[in-house]
């Protein structure tokens, strides 16, 4: 097997991030690879945007405040939850789905287009020496979310990557056989 086909049978999620995260230029590099997602009529359908140091925190505020405009009667312990989730990795990637009208490519191929894309960067921040895993939730799908970090209408999260070095050693994931996957028409 290939050094590179081995490389993708074992990439996983890593639940648990710490510091440090990809420096400004191997995020260059890690976004340049997300950009090699399928887009038809290269319509560029995703846009990412980085959310690090001080600004996780200002990120957890939001999370909350639009946690208590969906759930007024939210305890603190969800409101907790909320507050903290962008903490528990030194770098977020909130993926963005941009989505417009095209004759010949329907809006949930874009949004696929951009889930590529999200995968693509979690392949290349691991291909780094680094490691991730894609979140969503209910505010990934919040509106009010979405206006607070600057998306336009036609603008929807495909999710949050959190970035990191792993925590501890990599979780244990089962070899999966592709026959109960693939069959032949």
């Amino acid at each position: 097997m290939s050094e590179v086909l081995n490389f993708l049978h074992s990439r996983n999620s890593a639940p648990k991030l710490i510091a440090p995260a990809p420096s400004a230029q191997q995020m260059q590099d890690i976004f340049q690879a997300a950009m090699r997602a399928p887009d038809h009529a290269w319509l560029r359908p995703w846009r990412f945007i980085t959310v690090a140091d001080e600004r996780r925190e200002a990120l957890g505020l939001v999370l909350e405040h639009c946690l208590m405009l969906r759930n007024p009667e939210s305890d603190e312990s969800a409101r907790s939850k909320a507050r903290n989730a962008p903490l528990r990795a030194p770098l977020l990637v909130v993926v963005v789905a941009r989505l417009s009208q095209h004759p010949k490519v329907p809006a949930i191929e874009q949004r696929l287009s951009a889930g590529c894309a999200a995968q693509g960067v979690l392949l290349a921040a691991e291909a780094s020496g680094y490691a991730g895993i894609w979140r969503t939730g209910e505010s990934a799908f919040d509106r009010n979310v979405m206006s607070a970090l600057g998306l336009d209408e036609n603008e929807e999260i495909i999710g949050f990557v959190y970035l990191g070095s792993r925590a501890g050693k990599a979780k244990s994931i089962p070899d999966l056989d592709t026959a109960a996957f693939v069959s032949s028409w």
